[in-house]
């Protein structure tokens, strides 16, 4: 009874997985998922005092890489654990360059966008040798804080980000 059992458990597991990357037309497609974080610092990376953000406002968009004509859009919201998930149709955009940018913050003191930081490309094609599921993960994209927090200072310095120790005092 017991295989039985595991077989079931891995039919209904394999069913969600493709249930998760199908769109109504059938045709299967991608979830771009992601997280947004607060820079507290102004690093520009990840630090011990940056903070996932709820209820931020992400868009994609892939356009031509020719033509940047604008082929997919979607907008998603993050969560209480600061991720997003967006269900794209199930067109391959290997032609395109689809992003993920920072579109709005809920919280004031941390709210800028840094050019270029805030986005995150994701390539959406199935064509390119590998088999593989409909799901694509965008690298992490912040908000900035508009004033660095009074310890981000002495943090850095423990990153000890120097390659030549007589450069870092």
């Amino acid at each position: 009874m017991m295989p039985q059992l595991r077989s079931l458990v891995a039919l209904l597991l394999a069913a969600t997985a493709v249930a998760a990357v199908a769109v109504p037309g059938g045709k299967p497609g991608f979830v771009v998922t992601g997280r947004v974080y607060c820079d507290n610092c102004r690093a520009g990376f990840e630090t011990n005092v940056s903070h996932n953000i709820q209820g931020a406002t992400v868009h994609m968009e892939c356009r031509h890489f020719e033509t940047q004509k604008l082929h997919d859009k979607a907008e998603a919201t993050t969560d209480a654990g600061g991720w997003y998930r967006m269900d794209i149709a199930g067109e391959d955009h290997q032609e395109e360059i689809c992003e993920v940018m920072l579109l709005k913050s809920p919280e004031a003191d941390c709210a800028e966008v840094e050019r270029f930081r805030d986005r995150s490309r994701v390539p959406l094609t199935r064509n390119n040798g590998m088999d593989q599921t409909g799901v694509r993960y965008a690298n992490p994209i912040a908000f900035f804080r508009k004033e660095p927090l009074q310890n981000c200072g002495e943090l850095l310095r423990g990153y000890d980000l120097y390659n030549d120790t007589s450069e870092n005092p």
